[in-house]
C-alpha cells in the first residue's frame, strides 16, 4: 500500500524556519523524481521544489529559491524540505509525492503569520 506522510508543519513568525519531512512506503522511492507541493484554499496546488534522480539541480519555484532546500533520503525513504525565512506567503498545506501521485491527503500545514 502506498503511503506519504507529511510532518514538521506549525505556526511560525516571519523570518523562522521549519523543516518538513515526508515519510514514504509502498513503491521503489529511490527510483522516482520526488516533489514538495503547496496547497492553499481557492488556488491550484503549486510545485514548491523538485528533486531529480540524474544529479542535475534541484528545481524551486521562483517564490521559494534561496530559502527552502529539498532532500531527501533513500535509505529512510524519506523526503524533507528545509524552509528558512519564512514569509507569510508560504502559508498552506504541503504535501509530497512522486510524479505520479493522484491522491492527495491533508499534508502538513504551515502558516506563517506574525
Amino acid at each position: 500500500q502506498v503511503e506519504f506522510v507529511e510532518s514538521g508543519g506549525g505556526l511560525v513568525q516571519p523570518g523562522e524556519s521549519l523543516r518538513l519531512s515526508c515519510a514514504t512506503s509502498g513503491f521503489a522511492f529511490d527510483n522516482n523524481v520526488m516533489s514538495w507541493y503547496r496547497q492553499t484554499p481557492g488556488k491550484e496546488r503549486e510545485l514548491v521544489a523538485r528533486m531529480f534522480l540524474d544529479g542535475s539541480p534541484p528545481y524551486y519555484a521562483d517564490s521559494v529559491k534561496g530559502r527552502f532546500t529539498i532532500s531527501r533520503d533513500n535509505a529512510k525513504s524519506m523526503l524533507y524540505l528545509q524552509m528558512n525565512a519564512l514569509k507569510p506567503e508560504d502559508t498552506g498545506a504541503y504535501l509530497c509525492g512522486p510524479l505520479w501521485r493522484t491522491f492527495w491527503g491533508q499534508g502538513t500545514l504551515v502558516t506563517v503569520s506574525s
